[in-house]
């Protein structure tokens, strides 16, 4: 497995991404940060966060906000 295909949690995409976990989920649940459900916990794939930030997310609707 590359590091871009490194599974995150959400604290770590959150970690990566500079804004709170809560922020993360918000995103993940509104499917503008791709993401999968295991179990009660997120994970993220770490070339997904990074296309989010590169501007992928934007063009799907997603705002990231740091509330």
């Amino acid at each position: 497995m590359t590091d871009e295909q490194e599974v995150l949690t959400a604290d770590e995409a959150a970690s990566l991404l500079r804004v709170s976990t809560k922020t993360v989920l918000a995103l993940a649940r509104a499917g503008a940060l791709p993401g999968e459900k295991v179990g009660r916990a997120w994970r993220f794939v770490r070339s997904d966060v990074l296309d989010y930030v590169r501007g992928a997310g934007t063009q799907r609707g997603g705002e990231l906000h740091d509330d």
